[in-house]
């Protein structure tokens, strides 16, 4: 009685564990014919073949079952399951096959064929096995996690997560099935659904990482990045440092401009042992970006201490020192990066604008010259150029400079945006704007050129209600610019519409403290409306900030006309 016992426990264990061929009484396993007891014996010893590894033998004894017992589905069942996790998939489809057409009903052979297929990355002939395997029974939750799997390979999101709810709709405790819905609702772009989604997951298992690392990303991808910091913030919370997580919530951090943050996780990681070179740079460049120039030039003259020859580092101390205006120590610096390396051009850049500096405007002219003739495919050499003849009010040459290299530079939007800002000094509006819609031809999305467009039309005085447009979509792609928002408050002043034109020029005021020009346009609505006193008093504290700017003294004198005949 007792070694029956034991055989009828291995069938529970079992991916085919359902002996369901109608001859086994489970009540009393004693009565089975001696044939039958054998293939059951059989199957055990297989069983336990097969998970200390040894397929030969576990398919051994199963051929041994089958040849007492050929017409079992069951056996056909094992054996299938077990030539396929063999790598004999075609043997092993052929008995899951024969078990099937023994008994159709028998759901164990559908689910073995589609796990081990999807596993196998044949997503199609899974998704057949594993849809024939929740039809027969839906409320078993096994198939459902397998099938929307291999959905989300195909693509086929929407049945993926009809799947998905069906799972958890039977088992409401899926830990799975609700994180699955989380990452399919992502890839489908969905973020605000997968959020929600994760979080059910984090309340049945708090501790599941990888769902908590998933989540922060929906939450970059939705732009709350405070929440994203948040949640990666709390990843880290443990002993283990997590070096993945680290480096992307310092990413994060430095994105959204944190740097003390950043700098305090960098050093964390120094301290832990990560401090790489990488992690030293990165901790560079944070000083340098607070304007900590000692701190950068003793981070970066340390990593060149052990590696002299990484010239992006080079190119930074040379900055830092450039920043620190100490120009000669700085030109040092740039004149060992040697040519061919990467930050070569910059660094060219830097020592002509150094020489213009301290002075020397034909030097620096010539330093470009000869960096061009030595590439002249690279345009930031034409951009460095121009700008120093447009620093020597040679506007016009500047012009020329791009002009003359347009065949080359047709399809870059620096160029053209270059082009624009030159055009727009020298009062030519119109070569302006059609400079700046070629920006947006070959970038639609670039926040500066739809800005730049929507003002030059508000400074024209015409097509208003686009560069309305315009302007709306800049502050969609970048909603905290100072400038931008005076670009609207700028427009909405020129169709006459004060009141919303003073509520986007002070928040504009209140995003860039003490702009002359955001301040300047205040003093034009408050001018519009009669408002003198106020408006006045804006004027003066522009001409404070820029004392030679001459339209405002006219307009303060004007002014002073219109309020003293009051």
């Amino acid at each position: 009685m007792t070694r029956y016992l034991i055989i009828f426990l291995f069938l529970l264990l079992s991916a085919c564990a359902t002996f369901d061929q109608g001859v086994v009484d489970k009540t009393d396993v004693v009565v089975l014919k001696d044939g039958h007891s054998r293939a059951l014996y059989l199957y055990s010893r297989a069983r336990l073949a097969g998970l200390n590894g040894d397929v030969q033998s576990a398919q051994q004894a199963l051929r041994e079952a089958l040849a007492l017992e050929p017409d079992s589905a069951f056996l056909h069942c094992a054996m299938g399951e077990t030539k396929m996790k063999a790598g004999q998939v075609q043997e092993g489809l052929e008995h899951i096959n024969k078990a099937i057409k023994l008994d159709p009903s028998y759901r164990e052979p559908y689910v073995v064929a589609g796990v081990l297929m999807a596993t196998a990355g044949k997503d199609r002939e899974a998704v057949d096995y594993l849809r024939k395997a929740v039809k027969l029974k839906p409320n078993k939750d096994d198939a459902y996690l397998h099938l929307s799997v291999a959905l989300t390979r195909l693509f086929e999101y929407e049945e993926a997560v009809n799947a998905l709810k069906a799972l958890v709709t039977v088992n409401s405790e899926s830990v799975l099935g609700y994180y699955y819905l989380g990452r399919t609702y992502g890839q489908m772009k969905l973020h605000r659904e997968a959020v929600g989604y994760y979080k059910k997951t984090l309340e049945l298992r708090p501790e599941f990482e990888q769902a908590a690392i998933d989540m922060a990303a929906s939450f970059e991808a939705l732009s709350e990045y405070e929440q994203a910091i948040e949640v990666y913030q709390q990843i880290l919370e443990g002993d283990e440092v997590k070096p993945a997580v680290l480096q992307r919530l310092i990413q994060l951090l430095i994105q959204q401009r944190r740097y003390e943050e950043a700098l305090e996780q960098l050093q964390a990681a120094a301290e832990s042992g990560f401090g790489g070179p990488d992690t030293m740079r990165k901790i560079g460049l944070i000083h340098l970006e607070l304007d900590q120039y000692d701190k950068a030039i003793a981070v970066f003259s340390d990593i060149l201490i052990k590696n002299p020859e990484n010239f992006p580092v080079r190119l930074y101390l040379g900055i830092a020192f450039e920043e620190k205006k100490e120009l000669d120590r700085a030109y040092t610096e740039f004149k060992k990066i040697p040519q061919g390396t990467a930050p070569y051009p910059e660094a060219v850049g830097h020592i002509a604008f150094i020489l213009k500096e301290k002075g020397q405007l034909d030097a620096a002219v010539n330093v470009m010259k000869e960096a061009i003739s030595s590439d002249a495919g690279y345009l930031d050499y034409y951009l460095n150029l121009s700008t120093l003849y447009e620093s020597s009010d040679r506007l016009d040459i500047a012009v020329k400079v791009l002009r003359d290299n347009e065949a080359k530079f047709a399809r870059e939007a620096k160029y053209h945006f270059r082009l624009a800002v030159l055009y727009d000094k020298l009062g030519k509006k119109t070569e302006a704007v059609a400079s700046i819609k070629k920006v947006i031809e070959i970038t639609p999305n670039d926040a500066q050129a739809l800005n730049f467009l929507g003002y030059s039309y508000a400074e024209m005085g015409i097509n208003l209600v686009e560069a309305l447009t315009h302007i709306k979509r800049a502050l969609e792609l970048r909603p905290n610019d100072g400038f931008f928002m005076d670009s609207l408050g700028w427009v909405y002043f020129r169709m006459k519409r004060y009141d919303e034109a003073l509520k986007y020029l002070n928040e504009a005021a209140k995003l860039v403290e003490d702009d002359p020009t955001i301040i300047e346009h205040i003093g034009d609505v408050h001018a519009a409306r009669h408002e003198y006193r106020k408006a006045l008093k804006m004027y003066r504290r522009a001409k404070e900030l820029e004392p030679s700017k001459k339209d405002l003294k006219l307009k303060i004198r004007n002014l002073l006309k219109r309020s003293g005949s009051r």
